[in-house]
């Protein structure tokens, strides 16, 4: 499928036009940003891994009638998915306190937490994407109560699935950032997932080691970052073991049962 004009880049993504209504190409870059983009590098590989690994992820929440803006994934750096105007709220599912929210609070790092926790940012990258409460979403017109309302749901229906996913190939999901948007299609409206789901946007830990396989890699200067993203690659059956991140020819999407908790 042949690219247009280019639409939005982020500090991860390209989006590009298509001649297909409402529908765009999404381009994962290699560029690796923390710290609202005062660390950035570039790691070689990454959009690929990325493309791949939520590609598989939202194949399955897809199966699993979780609504997303995933249509295929056209190439190693690319997808074809619908075109949403973004919410412009950051949605992030706490299940371990770490990173931000044991800082804020004096949370020991590692904690399990009683219950999934929801906080809210307001995606803003000049502002530092504060944390924001429902009241202010209502407030300012960024989103209704009764879209607030069915996006939570959902939400915490995505973190059951998920943490079904990663405890099977014994990862720990620590925490992870989700964003909708508003679909039309003739004169219908919906609210569907997405961005990505991928080690860029996750927290993923071993179980045993506890070892990171996300971006806290790049953040903390652990080094081995594509290492780290090819091993949640090869545990969730995208990558064959053994394999190089330049060898690869990946496939189609697989299907991957969910374990309930």
């Amino acid at each position: 499928m042949n690219k247009g004009k280019k639409l939005y880049e982020g500090k991860a993504k390209i989006i590009y036009e298509t001649k297909e209504k409402g529908l765009v190409i999404q381009h994962f870059k290699d560029d690796a940003t923390a710290f609202n983009n005062l660390k950035k590098a570039n790691v070689e590989g990454k959009g690929v891994l990325n493309n791949r690994i939520s590609e598989h992820i939202l194949s399955n929440l897809n199966q699993c009638g979780v609504k997303t803006h995933l249509v295929k994934r056209l190439n190693m750096r690319e997808q074809l998915v619908k075109h949403v105007e973004i919410i412009p709220i950051e949605f992030i599912v706490r299940n371990i306190a770490t990173g931000s929210l044991s800082k804020r609070l004096g949370i020991a790092d590692g904690t399990i937490l009683e219950k999934p926790l929801l906080e809210y940012c307001y995606k803003n990258d000049d502002l530092g994407d504060p944390l924001i409460a429902k009241e202010h979403i209502y407030a300012f017109g960024w989103a209704k109560k009764e879209e607030i309302e069915q996006i939570d749901k959902t939400t915490h229906r995505i973190n059951d699935l998920l943490q079904g996913m990663f405890r099977g190939v014994g990862i720990k999901l620590v925490d992870f950032k989700l964003e909708y948007g508003k679909f039309w299609e003739k004169d219908k409206q919906e609210i569907i997932l997405a961005d990505e789901i991928s080690p860029d946007t996750c927290r993923l830990w071993d179980i045993k080691s506890e070892r990171k396989l996300d971006k806290d890699r790049f953040r903390k200067d652990l080094g081995n970052i594509v290492q780290a993203y090819q091993e949640v690659a090869r545990r969730l059956g995208i990558m064959p073991e053994e394999t190089n991140i330049s060898e690869v020819k990946f496939g189609k999407p697989t299907s991957v049962k969910f374990k309930k908790k």
